[in-house]
């Protein structure tokens, strides 16, 4: 991948998301309540001897991607995915979710679909659904939206710290595509000259909007290697692309070997003009999930998950990947 400069280049704040405008509209909503979040990626609350943490998200408009070929099956997969994962990211383990689904008109194939891909996901992250809401809001909503809230619990010892240190290594663990972030971007880039029912030119067995529908990968599986190998700091790759790993400390996260990005990837970058650094501030690039710890247990995680070493902790405040660096 290489970096243009025609005027044609797609970046994610032009196609209508800015993710620093995003943050700072988010630190002033903290602001206002006065947050007393304890970690970067979910709310912990002490009950004695554990944590109840809480954490809540979205699907995104991946979801106009279903309504356009008319498959929401995988949707619910994603909503489950984008809340357990960002508590596997603190070290804590999801145990019930409660779902929301906003719709103008009530449809009973929609709900249907919906429902199908959220038992999938509960079922990958041995999750208990324990209720949910949906609102009919024709007045409020053109279309549907859908997200959830996920509680877990965590004994106090199994928290991550969330702060890396200088000499860990880096692994990185494989995505299963562009999972559930950026979508606004990748959709603009696609239907410049394709449509959404249009062959994958990459994958000829496979559509364009089935490739964009690949349901986020569930990491739940990691938490208890991660333990054992004394992991210090998790990255959950979401919005903001490789920028996540930022926090885990104001450190210069060096990424020699990075995993592989799929071919839907270089089809958005190839569609929409984009350049290797606004791909790599918006997508996970093919690495949906990355940890630090001592070098010396580095070896023994990758060897019981499908793990890669990707890299390692230095001084500095950046990630430096493929020849430039992201901060």
């Amino acid at each position: 991948m290489t970096d243009t400069d025609d005027a044609d280049r797609l970046t994610y704040a032009e196609t209508g998301v800015d993710i620093e405008a995003s943050e700072d509209a988010t630190a002033a909503l903290l602001k206002a309540f006065g947050s007393d979040l304890t970690t970067e990626y979910a709310g912990l609350i002490d009950i004695g001897d554990r944590y109840l943490a809480l954490a809540t998200d979205g699907v995104g408009t991946k979801l106009m991607v279903a309504e356009a070929i008319e498959d929401f099956s995988t949707i619910g997969i994603d909503c489950i995915a984008m809340n357990v994962n960002d508590l596997v990211a603190a070290g804590v383990e999801p145990v019930g979710f409660v779902d929301y689904l906003a719709i103008d008109e009530p449809d009973e194939e929609l709900t249907n679909q919906i429902g199908e891909g959220l038992a999938v996901g509960l079922e990958q992250a041995d999750l208990t659904m324990l209720g949910g809401e949906t609102a009919v809001m024709p007045d409020v909503v053109k279309g549907f939206d859908l997200a959830g809230t996920c509680a877990g619990l965590a004994e106090k010892d199994d928290i991550f710290a969330g702060e890396a240190e200088v000499g860990d290594a880096l692994v990185g663990f494989p995505s299963n595509g562009i999972h559930s972030n950026g979508l606004t971007l990748a959709r603009e880039a696609v239907t410049r000259n394709y449509e959404y029912t249009d062959t994958f030119p990459l994958d000829p067995e496979r559509t364009i909007g089935e490739e964009l529908l690949r349901p986020t990968r569930i990491y739940t599986d990691l938490l208890e290697p991660m333990r054992e190998y004394g992991v210090r700091a998790a990255a959950h790759v979401t919005g903001g692309g490789w920028t996540n790993l930022l926090r885990m400390g104001e450190h210069e996260y060096v990424i020699d070997d990075p995993l592989p990005a799929q071919p839907i990837f270089e089809f958005i970058q190839e569609e929409g003009n984009v350049t290797d650094s606004e791909m790599h501030r918006t997508f996970n690039m093919g690495t949906g999930f990355v940890v630090a710890l001592p070098e010396d247990r580095a070896a023994e995680l990758v060897a019981e998950t499908d793990g890669q070493l990707i890299g390692h902790v230095a001084d500095g405040d950046s990630v430096e990947i493929r020849g430039f660096s992201l901060s």
